[in-house]
């Protein structure tokens, strides 16, 4: 079973699957498709994790987080006045971290794959250089960032007809992007990290005023780290480690919550989203200030997972009035001490994959290095690049997330995998900045406690708190009318409507081995298929 936010890349995926490939190389070669035919969010320009978990119970998250370019400085986005400069650390080459993607399909694939390099990249190859019809959806995609891509004349050249949007029927194809993948089907990290593709970005930074050099490519490294893991209600959770916060706080609002008897309640009653919100709410601000890359700073992941510190501050929610996020500090008892796409895969030897991979913003900083077809990430932005100072997201961070040479930006990413008895239940993951572990959070509430068939569970309204702004979002129809009222009463404040992401799961069948996927239909683009 495949999903993925694009049929292709999915149709890609099971055909390895097919050809005898595991989940991994299922997954590596998904990853590198998506590059082509989902350039909003699939990429070569970007990064991500990968959770997996092996048929003979190893389990691994392999981290391929961007870095901050050796030149980068804390002052980098700030103005004489120490002013954050609007749009600088989101468009253009000087928003662009060193690119991990290609280090870590490759990591992952040497370490748990079965196949050859040039196998799984070929598919890939084919629809960049033949080329693939735009649905209605791709089209759309390509629409949202059309003026911003205009401006750029190797972004306009691709993406673009002189400047004006792609629309659906149409085929798009991208010659310079097949051969920057030949030359990672022939040589695999050095025909990106070093040789002509790498010239070529080193070339565009120093022409465009980014900092990417040919020793920040050079030296880029993914990381094999151990998974964040915790029980809830029976169910082991996997999930990704610092630099991502997704694992430590899906599980911080797990350990929470499962104090509190949510199915008795009711789905959507008052009392189950008041706790909700209170979990995400002292999560968020653990998350926001104590998490960061664990190459410079000390995550306090045992803590912030244990299920005695859920208890202490389960204890601090008052079950009749909402929290006020302003009142909750670092240091103060008991807070001691948009856009991505998803992939999930598993094999019929038991296998699973799920991965995160990100531009950040749709389509990232909007730029194209000439030559190469690689759009460039914006993941800059996701650093705190002044403290106290939202970002691209809303998130308010700390001085454990400030900028500095060769780090990894704090992330959201939350690729995981659900073990029941031992054995896989579900990988789940999606999109969607700081939503995403939210959007993670109700599929497993939805599964667990509410006993929701997969496709229910991932289309069922979502709503998000982050701590700061103060205020809950609400997908449209996600509570009913008397809920509203009752959590107005009781304090609670309502931001802009939820804006959704793009769920792509699979759930072991109760009934014996075989695999349910669904993608969400949020979004027109995804497949789940299986055989």
């Amino acid at each position: 079973m495949v999903v993925s936010a694009q049929h292709l890349a999915t149709q890609v995926g099971v055909q390895v699957l097919k050809s005898g490939g595991n989940a991994v190389d299922a997954a590596v070669a998904v990853g590198y498709a998506l590059a082509v035919v989902y350039p909003a969010a699939g990429n070569l320009g970007g990064g991500g994790f990968m959770t997996l978990r092996m048929a003979d119970g190893r389990q691994t998250v392999i981290d391929f987080r961007e870095t901050a370019p050796g030149r980068a400085t804390q002052t980098l986005f700030l103005d004489a006045q120490g002013k954050v400069i609007p749009n600088l650390s989101t468009l253009g080459y000087l928003s662009a971290g060193v690119p991990g993607t290609v280090a870590g399909l490759e990591l992952a694939r040497a370490q748990f794959g079965t196949q050859s390099r040039s196998s799984l990249v070929e598919p890939a190859i084919v629809l960049a250089e033949k080329g693939f019809v735009l649905d209605a959806g791709d089209a759309e995609l390509l629409q949202s960032a059309t003026p911003d891509l205009a401006k750029d004349p190797a972004s306009a050249n691709i993406f673009t007809h002189n400047g004006q949007p792609y629309v659906a029927g149409e085929t798009l194809r991208q010659t310079d992007l097949a051969s920057t993948l030949r030359q990672v089907a022939a040589q695999g990290e050095s025909g990106f990290y070093r040789g002509p593709v790498a010239e070529k970005i080193v070339l565009a930074n120093q022409q465009h005023g980014g900092l990417i050099d040919a020793q920040d490519l050079a030296s880029y490294k993914a990381i094999e780290r151990q998974p964040v893991t915790c029980q809830y209600r029976g169910y082991q959770i996997i999930s990704a480690p610092p630099p991502s916060s997704g694992g430590t706080i899906v599980c911080e609002i797990l350990n929470i919550l499962e104090g509190y008897p949510l199915a008795q309640w009711g789905f959507r009653s008052p009392q189950a989203v008041h706790v909700q919100i209170e979990a995400m709410r002292h999560a968020y601000l653990d998350r926001n200030f104590e998490l960061g890359d664990p190459g410079w700073v000390m995550n306090p992941v045992a803590k912030l997972t244990d299920k005695a510190y859920a208890a202490q501050l389960r204890a601090a929610i008052d079950l009749q009035q909402a929290g006020v996020s302003k009142n909750l500090k670092q240091g103060v008892p008991p807070h001691e001490g948009q856009n991505t796409t998803h992939y999930s895969v598993a094999d019929e030897a038991g296998n699973v994959v799920s991965v995160t991979y990100t531009l950040n913003n749709w389509f990232g900083a909007r730029v194209t290095v000439p030559g190469t077809g690689i759009l460039l990430n914006d993941e800059m932005d996701d650093f705190a690049i002044q403290p106290n100072h939202p970002n691209l997201f809303g998130l308010v961070q700390g001085e454990n997330n400030a900028i500095a040479p060769g780090k990894r930006p704090l992330s959201s990413m939350s690729p995981t995998v659900v073990l029941h008895d031992g054995k896989p239940f579900m990988v789940v993951g999606t999109p969607g900045g700081s939503r995403i572990i939210t959007a993670v959070l109700h599929t497993l509430l939805n599964t667990i406690d509410y006993g929701m068939d997969l496709q229910t569970a991932i289309d069922t309204p979502r709503f998000h708190h982050q701590w700061m702004p103060d205020a809950t979002q609400f997908e449209p129809g996600a509570i009913s009318a008397e809920t509203a009222s009752a959590l107005q009463a009781m304090g609670h404040q309502f931001g802009p409507p939820y804006v959704a992401n793009h769920l792509a799961v699979i759930r072991q069948n109760e009934t014996g081995p075989r695999w349910t996927g669904a993608t969400d239909g949020r979004r027109a683009t995804g497949m789940a298929l299986g055989y």
